[in-house]
């Protein structure tokens, strides 16, 4: 059974960096299968932040762009978000997720995932 787990998330100044990483584990890598970073903050609904796909290509949210990187290892078992000038807003539960068809491409919508980490606290003071 595939298995996704965050890692990385903390507490950080405002204007800092943080480098969360995601292991998939089960069987599936993530050169077949796009993948993509959301989070959801206190009393917000799930909202996407990056997205990477089998090739390689990358897409962000409109919040994330020029701040975060997404990227994956080359065995493809693992992907990080690379998160700098954070901001108090950035403060979330942050998941990654992997498509649930092998079509390889990004998505922003939360439907288009299959299964989910359990989350990374990520929180970013004034």
């Amino acid at each position: 059974q595939v298995q996704l787990v965050e890692s990385g998330g903390g507490l950080v100044q405002a204007g800092g960096s943080l480098r969360l990483s995601c292991a998939i584990s089960g069987g599936r890598t993530f050169s077949s299968y796009g993948m993509g970073w959301f989070r959801q903050g206190p009393g917000q609904e799930r909202e996407f932040v990056a997205g990477i796909s089998r090739t390689g290509g990358t897409d962000y949210s409109g919040s994330a762009r020029g701040r975060f990187a997404v990227s994956k290892d080359a065995r493809k078992i693992t992907v990080t978000l690379q998160m700098n000038n954070l901001k108090p807003e950035d403060t979330a539960i942050y998941y990654c997720a992997i498509r649930r068809t092998p079509h390889g491409g990004t998505s922003t919508s939360r439907d288009d995932y299959g299964t989910w980490g359990p989350g990374t606290q990520v929180t970013v003071s004034s």
